[in-house]
């Protein structure tokens, strides 16, 4: 059985990787060598036949599995440099290895099974990953908490600046003015709502299923004297009944589950005003509608699905919407995870102290990973700008402009954020 499948991973490995430069050592400490010697080198050592044999036949997920349990080490360049190389010589491939291609095609099957999102199970998933404890988001993010794609005006702004430009780029597109009453869907940390509350005196609700993430927005408006502007509640958007100016949605829609589009765009209907804006922000994939990831699924997002833009589009139109603008950001998620990325990496001794080895080495993958599916494969950020008629808003989009200039007079950049000394007590977590 280890000859077979050694053989197995060989054949699979030869058969991808013909371009680059790639050395696996295997658990037997025999290396080989893959493509053409060209570019960085990369040298992986896969340490036992378990991982060896998973890896060989499903690939999404043992192979970060064997990098959590210290089973897959990348022992020159980086899980970047490694998950690059792969992802460029898949693009030349086009079609995955015949042996990898039955189990795509039932991830593929299951994909609506797996998206049953009712109010008690989106409850669970957003715990597992957004209650997280609150100082290990501030490892890496920004110091206003922003966690979503930044917007990067310039490519030597810092994340700070990127994250400020963000907020710009969401509120030009809503034609924020004084008064209006916004409803935030998914909410975070606050730092949206309490921009659009502090620039144009609106009226914001904002809504989250975290508990961490109530709280700290919560003690956030507080603390700025918004909080007879801005209140942030423990509240499903199912559950809403209120009618609204401007709704905003940044990064939630991801975990909506494809099953539940027409029902998120339905209840937005119903919320909006007759002459209001929404501007609904999310990753999204600029190919063909695919699965989840498998190791996404089962350790970061669970319940969480990307979409292309034709099954957005689909909801849209049965919901009597109108999509006034869309506009996809290519590279910007790729160069706000590296920032985040970086940043995790220089303090990563203090994530294991939170927590443990296998969560930062969960952590490392994700971030990694997430980097290189924006910066080689498919992945985007689609911002959509709706209304329920085609004239509420200028026909020409100046006005954007205009407006993100204006805003950016009155803005000034927090400085990085500083992480705060981790709790003594290591947090729990229980990847399923």
């Amino acid at each position: 059985m280890v000859v077979v499948m050694n053989w197995l991973l060989n054949k699979v490995a030869s058969h991808l990787i013909r371009t680059g430069s790639l050395t696996i050592t295997d658990p037997d400490g025999s290396s080989r060598q893959y493509g053409d010697g060209t570019g960085k080198h990369v040298h992986v050592a896969i340490r036992t036949r378990r991982a060896a044999r998973a890896i060989a036949l499903d690939p999404n997920l043992a192979l970060p599995e064997a990098f959590m349990d210290g089973e897959f080490e990348v022992l020159e360049g980086d899980v970047l440099d490694f998950l690059q190389l792969a992802y460029k010589n898949l693009d030349r491939v086009g079609a995955k290895p015949f042996v990898l291609q039955p189990i795509e095609w039932m991830r593929n099957a299951a994909r609506r099974l797996q998206q049953i999102n009712t109010a008690s199970r989106s409850r669970r998933n957003v715990h597992r990953h957004y209650d997280l404890s609150g100082e290990m988001y501030r490892l890496f993010l920004d110091s206003d908490l922003q966690y979503s794609c930044a917007y990067f005006e310039r490519p030597d702004m810092t994340l700070e600046e990127a994250q400020l430009a963000k907020k710009r780029h969401i509120a030009a597109k809503l034609a924020m003015g004084p008064g209006l009453n916004v409803l935030d869907i998914g909410s975070g940390w606050g730092g949206l709502g309490l921009y659009l509350a502090r620039h144009f005196d609106s009226d914001v609700l904002g809504v989250t299923l975290s508990t961490e993430q109530h709280a700290v927005a919560t003690e956030r408006a507080q603390s700025e004297g918004l909080d007879n502007h801005v209140h942030f509640e423990l509240r499903d958007y199912r559950h809403l009944s209120e009618r609204f100016d401007r709704i905003v949605s940044v990064g939630m829609f991801e975990h909506v589950g494809i099953n539940h589009y027409r029902t998120f765009f339905d209840k937005c209907a119903t919320l909006l005003k007759p002459d209001g804006t929404m501007l609904l922000h999310t990753i999204g994939r600029s190919g063909v509608p695919s699965a989840t990831n498998a190791f996404i699924r089962k350790y970061i997002f669970p319940g969480g699905y990307i979409p292309a833009l034709s099954e957005m589009m689909t909801a849209i139109e049965r919901s009597g919407l109108v999509v006034t603008d869309v506009e996809v950001l290519r590279l910007h998620y790729a160069e706000t995870l590296r920032h985040w990325r970086e940043r995790f990496m220089a303090n990563r001794d203090r994530a294991v102290r939170i927590y443990d080895e296998r969560f930062a080495r969960m952590w490392e993958f994700y971030l990694a990973g997430s980097e290189a599916a924006f910066r080689f494969q498919d992945m985007v950020v689609f911002q959509l700008q709706i209304t329920k008629v085609n004239d509420s808003l200028p026909i020409t989009r100046g006005y954007i402009a205009e407006a993100e200039a204006a805003l950016a007079k009155v803005d000034s950049v927090p400085p990085p954020a500083a992480p705060r000394k981790p709790a003594v007590r290591k947090r729990s977590v229980k990847p399923k």
